[in-house]
């Protein structure tokens, strides 16, 4: 019963992730946008055969309308090459392993010109699928694929423009969001690894999750510019007043960028302390390694309060530390794991002040 509920908590969060929604949406459109493009194909024009028309509507419904309007020209000259360089192959050379080829080999060369960019794939695809279907010998069928072409292109476009236009800004927030707390899971983790006394092969293990955080900050950095991309041409932004924090989301992936640095530092510190079997001062050991849990469980709950109540504490233990008798051997170690720390709990007091981060939103004149 605990393994059903747990399940059933795991799929709820992923049905109501902005993400996987985003996603869902997408992929939804997109096939939505297919068939609507075949309909009008066979329906209206006749065509039979019209398997340009899903073809081409698949090429053009992207991530935001911005993309769809500025990449459609793109796309409409990739499909229309493509069914012209099969034409003038199957013409010349039939449909043989030879044309294939030259096929495949011009529309390479072809899609490689600055003007198709991101759409140069497609003028080698669309020749393959006109050619190899034996369509590219007729000069009736000619125009038939070429209409097809067109009716993809501007169902793709209408579909993605007006049936509810993506607007990815909760998208890029649930992953900026999502940082954090693996962050302090991380920080979590290495206070109670060090607690029960962890080897250097755990701690080098730190390492390696950090640069995975590395990894999810890149990917967020991603979602950011394509949430700041999906306000523009978008209807619904307009009408709903709705406008992307990107200033807000780029400091607040700075100052994780600045803490994940600042951890995985730490974490070589303590590899090499563990390695070489240094014994920390007690005085020292207690003290640092609560504040580190407190800072864990502060980035957790995104309280900007208890990290700020960390810092002050962790100038105490400075101050308090320097009038004490330590090791001199040890100081190094304790140096910089107290700058570490200290720069951590700074850089997420600041994201946890914008946590969790939103869209903004404004009134429209």
């Amino acid at each position: 019963m605990e393994g059903t509920t747990g399940l059933g908590r795991r799929l709820k969060a992923h049905v109501t992730d902005p993400v996987h929604q985003a996603d869902a949406l997408q992929v939804a459109k997109t096939v939505f946008a297919a068939v609507v493009a075949w309909v009008v194909a066979v329906d209206v024009t006749g065509h039979q055969q019209a398997f340009l028309a899903p073809w081409s509507a698949l090429l053009t419904v992207h991530a935001t309308v911005y993309r769809t309007l500025t990449r459609g020209l793109q796309s409409v000259g990739a499909a229309v090459v493509g069914v012209l360089l099969a034409f003038a192959v199957g013409s010349v050379l039939g449909v043989t392993v030879g044309s294939l080829a030259v096929t495949l080999v011009l529309g390479f060369v072809i899609g490689s010109l600055p003007f198709f960019r991101d759409e140069g794939v497609a003028v080698a695809t669309t020749a393959l699928i006109v050619l190899t279907t034996g369509y590219s010998t007729s000069s009736g069928t000619l125009a038939e694929r070429l209409v097809d072409t067109s009716i993809g292109i501007a169902v793709g476009i209408l579909v993605n423009l007006v049936v509810f236009p993506p607007l990815n800004d909760r998208a890029a927030a649930r992953q900026v969001d999502r940082i954090d707390d693996e962050a302090g899971e991380l920080l979590r983790d290495m206070a109670a690894g060090l607690a029960e006394g962890c080897d250097a092969e755990e701690a080098e293990d730190w390492v390696g999750r950090s640069r995975n955080l590395d990894e999810d900050i890149e990917h967020a950095w991603r979602a950011v510019d394509e949430a700041s991309e999906s306000t523009r041409l978008n209807l619904r932004s307009r009408l709903r007043g709705r406008a992307g924090k990107q200033a807000t989301y780029g400091e607040v992936l700075r100052r994780l960028e600045q803490s994940v640095a600042e951890t995985r530092s730490m974490a070589r510190t303590l590899s090499i302390s563990i390695a070489t079997s240094d014994a920390w001062d007690p005085v020292f050991k207690d003290r640092w390694l609560v504040l580190l849990r407190r800072t864990a469980a502060a980035v957790i709950d995104a309280n900007d309060d208890d990290l700020r109540a960390v810092r002050t504490d962790l100038d105490l233990l400075c101050r308090e530390l320097s009038g004490h008798d330590l090791a001199a051997l040890h100081w190094p170690v304790y140096g910089a794991l107290l700058v570490n720390l200290r720069n951590i709990v700074e850089a997420m007091a600041d994201v946890a002040a914008a946590n969790p981060v939103t869209p903004a939103t404004h009134r429209l004149p």
